[in-house]
């Protein structure tokens, strides 16, 4: 169901955005939304994002009420006068992509790398929340 409210949102150029601990869910235009993958293992959390031609500068992560958003722009070169511009299909302009932290994130283990136009940003599990084996003893 999520997944189909996103691609519905997308049509629309819309994207959720959190506002905080009262549950409303305004709704923000964003010019475009990037494609993510979100990968999991025993230590951490994986959102993969695709951000071609977008400056490291550009793009703003952050954390706050169980939230983590990620936030840019992707500027369109200046057109010249000497230029016939014959189709544009990719999108231009500022986008948001939010997602509702994990209960076994650490809000605090958040770090991020960009490199070729891809941003990795890794959520850590929480060591308290991790589930604990516990060793049955034979008697």
């Amino acid at each position: 169901m999520e997944r189909l409210q996103d691609r519905v949102l997308r049509a629309m150029r819309l994207t959720p955005e959190s506002s905080g601990q009262n549950g409303n869910s305004p709704m923000i235009l964003s010019d475009w939304s990037p494609a993510v993958d979100i990968t999991e293992d025993d230590k951490e959390y994986l959102i993969t994002a695709e951000l071609p031609e977008i400056e490291k500068d550009a793009v703003k992560i952050t954390v706050e009420n169980g939230t983590l958003s990620i936030r840019g722009e992707r500027r369109r070169e200046a057109e010249s006068k000497n230029k016939k511009v014959h189709r544009i299909e990719r999108s231009y302009g500022s986008f948001v992509r939010t997602f509702n932290l994990p209960e076994d994130a650490d809000p605090n283990g958040v770090s991020a790398s960009f490199r070729e136009g891809v941003l990795r940003v890794s959520l850590a599990k929480s060591e308290e929340k991790k589930p604990r084996q516990i060793e049955v003893k034979v008697e």
